[in-house]
């Protein structure tokens, strides 16, 4: 804490929550919100954002964040959610798309749509995390540039890049958000498309070993973004 107040007027930190449990059915957590609110005072995070996934059931508390449906009633629940958030910090959030290993049958909204939708209602921002895209897309056997078409970019005020691990199993290569890996070149790509559409975007490697020195930022040439 004392090297991020250090850092604060020499470049801008952002800070992300994980335990929040925003994707959950239960209330958010009052003191947990509450201690949310007290850091942000005290530290002025160039921005704060958290996960849509859910954490906690209960008084249970999980180690990891894990996935919901896609429907009506959890797009109201997650508003909701959003909504107490920035009324707590008193500020706008970011929402980050997950990475994700199951899929709902009972999802009816497609995750750019869903994350569109708590955007617009709420006026929450998004970060983009391009290797939480290439992971989830990879192991639902779904084009990573088909999904970033659809993605509201209009709404993306951070992007956040990260290393991730495989595993070949008998139904295909299983990806795992590990951010112990550098980044991986078709995510760097990705990136890249991504400036290429939106021009410039804050954005963070997320990891202590996903960035090798001397690596460029992207590598290039690359092929353009489906329009």
């Amino acid at each position: 804490m004392r090297n991020w107040r250090r850092c604060g007027p020499i470049t801008p930190c952002p800070s992300m929550g994980v335990g929040l449990s925003i994707g959950g059915a239960g209330r958010l957590d009052a003191g947990h919100l509450a201690r949310l609110r007290a850091l942000c005072d005290r530290y002025e995070p160039e921005s704060f954002s958290e996960h849509l996934a859910w954490s906690s059931h209960g008084a249970e508390y999980l180690n990891d964040l894990l996935p919901l449906p896609y429907t009506s009633g959890t797009l109201a629940a997650v508003c909701d959610h959003v909504d107490q958030v920035q009324q707590v910090l008193g500020r706008r959030m970011l929402l980050e798309n997950p990475a994700t290993y199951v899929l709902f049958a009972q999802s009816d909204i497609p995750e750019t749509e869903f994350l569109a939708q708590i955007a617009a209602r709420t006026g929450c921002g998004l970060l983009l995390d391009i290797n939480n895209v290439f992971v989830s897309c990879t192991n639902h056997r779904r084009d990573p540039r088909a999904y970033l078409a659809d993605f509201p970019m209009d709404g993306v005020g951070e992007i956040h890049l990260g290393g991730h691990a495989a595993e070949d199993l008998p139904s295909g290569p299983l990806l795992i958000d590990s951010h112990g890996a550098v980044v991986a070149d078709p995510v760097w790509t990705l990136y890249g498309q991504v400036i290429d559409r939106i021009g410039p975007v804050p954005t963070l490697v997320d990891g202590t070993t996903t960035c090798l020195p001397g690596r460029s930022w992207p590598p290039r040439p690359r092929a353009p973004m489906p329009s």
